[in-house]
């Protein structure tokens, strides 16, 4: 109901993803993700709707029962329109720090996803 900053994810690496669920790509990932999301406690996953409706949102992830947490709706497409995006999905990848390290254009396969998380160790204790 109200703003959220992303800078309050800070601490923990973070994984942004924004999509739609009138995009196809975007549909097929998200199962991807709400698999990532709950195998990956020490990372923050963020699912930014671009664009609709909380209606929409929660009829969507019902309907293809995800549970999913940090949903946020964008119904401005602020956020793309932000970052310059020209379509969805596009998915953000920041460090413990809060730096952008990734971003990924395009549908994530669970390989692909298991990579980019590897690759900048985002899941890692930091101690």
């Amino acid at each position: 109901g109200g703003s959220t900053n992303l800078s309050g994810f800070t601490g923990q690496p973070t994984v942004v993803n924004l999509w739609a669920s009138w995009c196809p790509p975007c549909r097929r990932e998200m199962p991807v993700l709400a698999h990532a999301q709950a195998a990956h406690t020490q990372t923050h996953f963020v699912f930014v709707n671009q664009g609709e409706g909380e209606t929409e949102v929660r009829s969507y992830l019902a309907d293809e029962s995800l549970k999913l947490r940090n949903v946020m709706l964008d119904p401005f497409s602020s956020v793309s329109r932000e970052l310059g995006a020209r379509g969805l999905p596009i998915t953000l990848f920041f460090d413990r720090n809060g730096r952008l390290v990734d971003s990924h254009m395009g549908e994530l396969t669970a390989a692909s996803l298991a990579h980019k998380l590897k690759r900048f160790d985002l899941d890692a204790d930091p101690g």
